[in-house]
């Protein structure tokens, strides 16, 4: 049996370090540690099923609350089902605690039944491995479990934040020794046992000087906001582009996008602006200062690679996240902090007035030339839902955007808003999986609505989520877009290549379009959600009336995955012309 006071010790000691939320998956082994969580106090335990899903949901709480959440699993191939989870953690840099139940150590690589090697499963994408000893009531294992869990902890949440892995082993008979409500803690778990007081980079003086000193320099520059989670950075950014003259291209994930930092100084349709053209020839930067993880937009990261403009990546976490392969100059501080060190440095300069009202001008040219085509639009299109949700969504709500295409839509089609809407997605590896889960573990703690836009390939490699909001009670606004397989695919050359010999076309729609003819909306009726079948014309209200509701809504558009692409050259097309017109009346 375990040590219940043990037990209780090193779950107290997560609480104590700031962990409020745990996803328990059910399993044998990992008894023990499943009654201690569900027992702790100031600790809400949820149970999922499906490990996989769990470690997605477990993402988006963390997300969404901005703060650790626990994970726990049995031994052998239940932990291996965290692993996708665990790597989109490390890669967006959000906080897990991944407990993984183990067998004892003698019964290890003997042919045990459910025993895998668990030692560093999940490799470089946990920040730190550890494993506990068996808890055996000494006061020495007392006292190293609770530094353990506060080194966990801790060490989840400092920059880069990630995921960590604590393995656990136990021995049969899997119980507590003792009732956990009544066991005795080594300690107050309010006086914690290990604790550490981080604090953020930044540059003294003299490089803010030199640094304030290469902008001022500068007369046609760029502010490239990429995803970023930080709330600190959208106003701070504001201001730096206030002083410096400097556009902001706003990734929709940045947060510049939406909430009442936008301004004149927000570029919202830079995928578009920075297509080829007589019009970004014409503003082609000299400097670029690049804030988050690289951006959505293709469009932007090919401006980059041909312009080769100087470049500045600002990353307080120390990373080196720049996909262009540029010569760069990675500024390793706090990137709030510092460009409101900068902006106080920089203000009142004289910029080039004419460089930032191109951009917005071209920027509002875009804009309205994309709604008026969309409005004129008499069929389902894909990039609909964006500005439909914009518009429904209140403050304090959370739009989710799977991978693949709606991603891509949301990037061209959110429009600025001053409504403080939290704009996510999971952009730390890009895959399709989990996306529903993430979504509803963000619903289980957002203070506002949670909507998702997502693809019927991703939507369907991820039903299991919806069994969590049955069991949760969660809810959402979930549209599908529904376009018979992988629509993303449609664009890419394989699309239409004619190789003989290679496969293409003739396996084509097989290997890549993968169509599944699947009927979702008796399995989502079935998993205790509602569904709903819109066409073009009821989708914005569809959504409206959804937003709010009790219980998980799913709005299914199809679409077609050839006509899609022709809808998306036309949009194109319908800019360069705006631009154009815009280009010749200047």
């Amino acid at each position: 049996m375990s040590d219940a006071a043990l037990l209780q010790a090193f779950v107290g000691e997560l609480v104590a370090a700031g962990v409020r939320d745990g996803v328990v998956c059910p399993g044998s082994r990992s008894t023990p540690l499943a009654l201690a969580l569900r027992a702790a106090s100031g600790l809400r335990v949820r149970v999922l099923y499906d490990e996989r899903a769990a470690g997605f949901f477990a993402l988006g709480m963390a997300r969404t609350a901005g703060r650790p959440v626990v994970l726990l699993a049995t031994s052998g191939t239940a932990t291996v089902e965290f692993a996708p989870a665990v790597v989109e953690a490390s890669l967006s840099r959000v906080p897990l605690v991944v407990l993984t139940a183990d067998r004892p150590a003698e019964l290890r690589d003997r042919g045990a039944p459910q025993t895998i090697d668990q030692v560093h499963l999940y490799g470089r994408a946990a920040k730190w491995f550890t494993e506990l000893p068996l808890f055996d009531g000494e006061p020495a294992t007392a006292a190293h479990v609770r530094s353990v869990a506060g080194r966990a902890v801790a060490t989840a949440v400092a920059g880069p934040a990630g995921p960590v892995q604590v393995n656990v082993p136990f021995r049969e008979p899997l119980l507590p020794d003792a009732p956990l409500a009544t066991a005795s803690i080594a300690g107050s778990t309010a006086a914690r046992f290990t604790a550490a007081i981080a604090g953020r980079r930044t540059l003294d003086e003299a490089e803010l000087e030199r640094l304030a000193g290469r902008l001022a320099d500068v007369r046609r520059g760029l502010i490239l906001a990429g995803p970023d989670d930080d709330p600190r950075l959208p106003p701070a950014l504001a201001a730096l582009a206030a002083a410096t003259g400097f556009p902001i291209l706003a990734d929709p994930l940045s947060g510049l996008r939406t909430g009442p930092h936008v301004g004149g100084m927000v570029i919202a349709r830079g995928d578009q602006l920075a297509r080829p053209g007589p019009w970004i020839d014409a503003h082609r930067p000299d400097l670029v200062l690049r804030t988050g993880a690289m951006p959505t937009s293709k469009p932007l990261l090919q401006l980059l690679e041909q312009t080769r403009p100087e470049l500045l990546v600002f990353d307080g976490d120390g990373g080196w996240r720049e996909a262009a392969i540029l010569p760069s100059t990675f500024v390793h501080a706090d990137a709030a902090s510092t460009a409101v060190a900068l902006a106080g440095r920089l203000a009142g300069r004289d910029g080039d007035s004419a460089w930032a009202a191109g951009w917005r001008i071209a920027d509002d040219a875009a804009s309205e030339a994309m709604t008026a085509w969309l409005a004129a639009l008499a069929e389902p299109f894909e990039g609909a839902p964006f500005p439909a949700l914009a518009a429904a969504l209140p403050d304090g709500a959370v739009l989710w955007a799977g991978n693949s295409m709606p991603v891509r839509d949301l990037d061209a089609w959110l429009p600025s808003t001053e409504r403080a809407i939290t704009v996510r997605s999971n952009r730390g590896a890009n895959g399709i999986d989990g996306v529903v889960s993430t979504a509803l573990g963000s619903a289980a703690v957002a203070d506002g609505p949670v909507a998702l836009v997502v693809g019927d390939l991703s939507f369907l490699h991820d039903l299991n989520a919806l069994v969590a909001a049955r069991l949760h009670g969660l809810s959402a606004t979930i549209v599908l877009l529904n376009n018979d397989g992988g629509g993303i695919f449609s664009f890419l050359p394989q699309a239409t290549a004619d190789l003989p010999g290679t496969g293409l076309p003739e396996h084509y729609e097989e290997l890549f379009g993968t169509p599944h003819g699947i009927d979702v909306g008796p399995i989502v009726s079935a998993l205790g959600s509602e569904h709903r079948r819109v066409g073009h014309r009821e989708l914005a209200g569809a959504i409206a009336e959804s937003i709010g509701r009790p219980g998980v809504q799913v709005l299914e558009l199809r679409t077609d995955r050839a006509r899609n692409v022709a809808l998306h050259s036309e949009v194109a097309r319908v800019v360069a012309a705006a631009l154009e017109r815009e280009t010749g009346a200047r």
